[in-house]
């Protein structure tokens, strides 16, 4: 079988990691006790997450001609995801995710950088291989504009989107129409429609919750697609770990429901490592987890 085809527009970030006993209160001061650099960015996360488990990716992004944007480049090479469309910008520097870790939870602050120099423009040069591609990924940590222009072209060619809408944001009616699934949290969920009726729009909404699982709606009800319990050391990265998969899952002809479970299982496996990247599983690693977990449930 051929490999699924995976266009990835969206942002490229060097995550700086710090691990603390607690979340330091507000004016305080405490003693962390790790710090790390680690490849990011939702974009570049989820592109990650769909090479490691067999798709062909092509990234579209933006970033800085600095030492991080230098060091993004070559770590996306060496996951297998092409990058002949990443921007070079020479007036932002690469953009930057502030990250703490505690509690089996994070915290996170992302400053843009080169990622909002992408302009619609970029994507109008990337048609022809959006065209080719089963899915097309986004999330809106690159500016809404880019967005939009992406999910106009990957529908006039037919192509299915998945659009992750964190960091979250309202969005035009006219935008939700288009994508085929919309990824959110139950917190993300209801920003994005602050403005629009999400009853009308509930076939395509996929709502993560965490080690739950994600919620669906099939037949005109709402299902759980259940999560797994993992021991965690880093939430970071599952999420886009889930989009990634859920690509890949459907690129295969899954069902909604099997590309759930899926995504689910490799999201559960990815938070047993640090790093967004870090726990990132192969093809391999999520069918094993499947099997040993159907095995322990019959």
């Amino acid at each position: 079988m051929a490999k699924p085809v995976i266009t990835v527009v969206g942002s490229i970030n060097m995550d700086l990691v710090t691990i603390a006993s607690r979340f330091p209160s507000q004016g305080e001061t405490i003693l962390g006790e790790e710090f790390h650099l680690i490849p990011g960015g939702k974009g570049a996360n989820q592109a990650v997450a769909a090479a490691r488990l067999g798709a062909d990716v092509h990234m579209i992004g933006a970033v800085g001609a600095d030492a991080f944007g230098t060091e993004l480049l070559r770590s996306l090479e060496r996951e297998g995801v092409h990058i002949d469309n990443v921007k070079p910008v020479t007036d932002k520097g690469t953009g930057i995710a502030s990250i703490t870790i505690s509690e089996q939870d994070n915290r996170i602050i992302v400053v843009p950088g080169a990622n909002h120099a992408l302009r619609p423009e970029d994507i109008d040069r990337c048609e022809e291989m959006i065209a080719k591609s089963d899915v097309c990924v986004l999330q809106l940590e690159i500016p809404l504009s880019v967005v939009e222009r992406a999910v106009f072209l990957a529908k006039k060619h037919g192509v299915r989107v998945i659009l992750n809408p964190a960091p979250a944001q309202p969005l035009p009616q006219k935008l939700i129409e288009q994508v085929d699934f919309l990824t959110p949290n139950e917190h993300e969920r209801d920003i994005i429609f602050e403005q629009v009726d999400a009853d009308a729009f509930a076939d395509k909404v996929i709502v993560t919750e965490g080690a739950r699982g994600v919620t669906i709606r099939k037949d005109g009800k709402q299902m759980l697609i259940p999560g797994f319990r993992v021991p965690v050391v880093d939430t970071t990265g599952a999420g886009d770990t889930f989009n990634g998969a859920l690509a890949v899952a459907l690129s295969k002809g899954m069902s909604l429901e099997e590309a759930c479970l899926f995504a689910n299982a490799a999201a559960a496996l990815s938070v047993t490592k640090l790093g967004a990247q870090g726990g990132m599983p192969t093809e391999e690693e999520v069918e094993k987890f499947l099997q040993e977990k159907e095995g322990c449930s019959s």
